[in-house]
């Protein structure tokens, strides 16, 4: 039995549906939209709505969408799979001082958080480290992975050493991947009049109630066009996805896009900072509906620059983040893993 310090790490983002299927997205939209952390209204008010107006029609739609980008299994669950495993690859050569098990994770879908966290519970681990997959943290995507860790948290009576990396929005080799994923698209393909910097959206009422999410995609989005050298008319921040009827952080993406093609705009690349992993939200809303919208409303040149995924660069950086927590566990941690 090895004596080495055991360090359990979970990388995790979002969720996806099981198949592109009408039931598959109907589970899925279930358990994420009865997440009170995702829809702010009053629980039972919701679930009549949630199971009268919602579950019965939007399912449909979204699996068409859905089927539109998938290949052998979703694009994110695939992407996350590689991203665990190429961070596997840097760091169990760099800490041969660690017993490390790296895993990917779920907040809604498979492989999930509780699949996760029971692992953890069964080989008693020394720490725990939670590396969310989300740069900007808000309540509506980050914090769920938090309510999911603290009801663990509760059950277990030998309880691991335990640190959450809340985001990463300002990190340098965040900012610096980023403006080298635009660098290198436009070398292979040209530049174009705007570079618009779509982040998924938050409703207003929750920035307005302290969510910090909108805030914090400025400072990326600022800091990414000072990298690229872009001044105020080369660049624009906006945010997409809306759901419901309610206000949302704006710009919005869709009519930002279609407002400069009727101003004479005629090319636009756009990338979507806030997601770690190309996914409905990039693959079809950006890359498909948003390039119609804007070809349609008089633009002619449209390109969706890929997410990070799981590119050197990216890796570099979450490797990186991991690496800050196991330099600080070898001053923690004993010999002897503490049992």
């Amino acid at each position: 039995m090895s004596s080495k310090p055991k360090v359990f790490i979970i990388v995790a983002n979002l969720g996806t549906p099981d198949a592109p299927t009408v039931p598959a997205v109907r589970r899925f939209l279930a358990q994420f939209l009865s997440d009170g952390r995702v829809i702010e209204i009053p629980a039972l008010l919701w679930k009549i709505i949630l199971y009268a107006c919602v579950l019965p029609i939007r399912p449909k739609r979204v699996a068409a969408a859905y089927a539109k980008i998938w290949s052998e299994d979703s694009p994110m669950r695939e992407i996350l799979l590689q991203q665990v495993q190429r961070i596997e690859q840097q760091l169990v050569t760099a800490y041969p001082e660690f017993e490390l098990r790296i895993v990917p994770a779920m907040t809604y879908g498979h492989p999930g958080m509780d699949q996760a966290l029971t692992e953890a519970a069964q080989h008693v681990y020394d720490h725990l480290i939670l590396l969310p997959l989300f740069p900007q943290y808000s309540a509506t995507s980050t914090a769920p992975l938090y309510d999911a860790l603290a009801k663990w948290v509760t059950e277990q009576r030998n309880l691991p050493g335990i640190s959450v990396i809340r985001d990463y929005y300002q990190h340098p080799l965040y900012i610096q991947a980023l403006a080298d994923s635009v660098r290198a698209y436009r070398q292979q393909h040209g530049s174009a009049e705007k570079l618009l910097m779509s982040f998924h959206g938050i409703p207003q009422p929750y920035a307005d109630r302290g969510d910090p999410y909108a805030e914090r995609c400025h400072v990326t989005a600022r800091k990414v066009a000072q990298a690229l050298a872009l001044n105020d008319e080369q660049w624009a921040i906006s945010f997409q996805s809306r759901f419901g009827k309610q206000e949302w952080v704006r710009p919005y993406t869709d009519q930002l896009l279609q407002q400069w093609a009727q101003d004479g705009v005629q090319s636009v690349q756009v990338l979507s900072p806030a997601f770690s992993a190309d996914c409905l939200e990039t693959l079809e809303e950006l890359a498909i509906q948003n390039r119609e919208l804007f070809l349609h409303a008089g633009g002619q040149r449209y390109a969706y620059i890929p997410a990070l995924n799981s590119g050197q660069r990216h890796i570099a950086l979450l490797s990186g983040l991991l690496q800050a927590q196991l330099d600080a566990l070898k001053y923690t941690l004993s010999d002897e893993g503490g049992r």
